[in-house]
């Protein structure tokens, strides 16, 4: 693992705060054939997708653990805290579970430069199309 990027007043980033957890609710996530979940990463604020990544149940739990995003990479095979290595760190505020069980949104405070590898803010900057949405009447 990556050294912690430093802040800018070179002390280490700040750690995460463990968050406090439904136990109730937790035995109803429902982790795919793989062992996977997928899980869409919102800024808190404005609600902008960053991401979507995948946990397994060790991520998810780190998750909870240290307040922080950790996600299962399904190309390299292994765990991985958001921004260990580019410093881009997500500190979570709320992990919501989908009402099949099966889905999560992870609401954190991004910091850094951004979610997306690129440098990007969000993994989703491109747009494929546009449409009106709800038709009006002429």
């Amino acid at each position: 693992m990556a050294e912690p990027a430093s802040t800018s007043e070179g002390s280490p980033p700040p750690a995460g705060v463990p968050l406090s957890v439904e136990t109730d609710l937790l035995d109803l996530v429902r982790f795919d054939a793989a062992g996977l979940i997928p899980a869409v990463v919102q800024d808190a604020v404005g609600l902008t997708v960053l991401t979507v990544a995948y946990m397994n149940r060790e991520s998810l739990q780190r998750t909870i653990d240290t307040g922080r995003t950790w996600f299962w990479s399904r190309s390299r095979a292994e765990l991985w805290p958001k921004g260990e290595t580019s410093g881009d760190r997500q500190y979570v505020r709320e992990i919501r579970l989908g009402c099949e069980g099966n889905s999560l949104v992870v609401l954190v405070d991004q910091h850094g430069q951004g979610a997306c590898h690129t440098g990007s803010w969000s993994c989703f900057d491109r747009r494929l199309a546009v449409g009106p949405g709800v038709p009006t009447d002429r």
